[in-house]
Formats: C-alpha cells, sequence, structure tokens
C-alpha cells in the first residue's frame, strides 16, 4: 500500500455510489406513479416553440444569428 499521508494532509477516499442509488430512489419516489417524462419533454418542446413564436423582424433577425452562432439551439434541437 501507498501511504500517502503526510502530517498536514491526511487522504481518504469515499464511495458515493450508494448514497446516489439512495438519492435517485428517494427522486424517484417524490415524482410518483403519474410523473410521464415523454409528456414532460413534450411540453417542454412546446414551451421552447411558443417562447420563439411571434417575434418581428427584429427579433426573428436576433434569434437567427444567436442560432447560427449555437448560443440557442434551433428549432428541433432543444
Amino acid at each position: 500500500m501507498n501511504d500517502r499521508n503526510t502530517s498536514d494532509h491526511q487522504i481518504f477516499e469515499l464511495d458515493l455510489a450508494a448514497h446516489e442509488a439512495q438519492r435517485r430512489t428517494e427522486v424517484l419516489a417524490a415524482l410518483g406513479d403519474g410523473w410521464d417524462p415523454v409528456a414532460v419533454m413534450e411540453g417542454e418542446d412546446e414551451a421552447y416553440r411558443l417562447l420563439y413564436s411571434g417575434l418581428d423582424a427584429e427579433q426573428q433577425a436576433t434569434y437567427d444569428m444567436l442560432v447560427a452562432a449555437e448560443v440557442l439551439p434551433g428549432p428541433g434541437q432543444a
């Protein structure tokens, strides 16, 4: 074993795998049986479309510039 401990530093390792599994279990339990991830994603896509709909010419030009610069995702990429 390589002892990397020094008088002013103590090295230790902590395995968070069990904690992460418990956290994910609790998140899914909190979401409940009615949670539909596909519906959530579809709702987010629709919200994104609505956010950028009805832009005037200047707003559309700015939006197009931001999409071209890959600052914003383009239609269907959100």
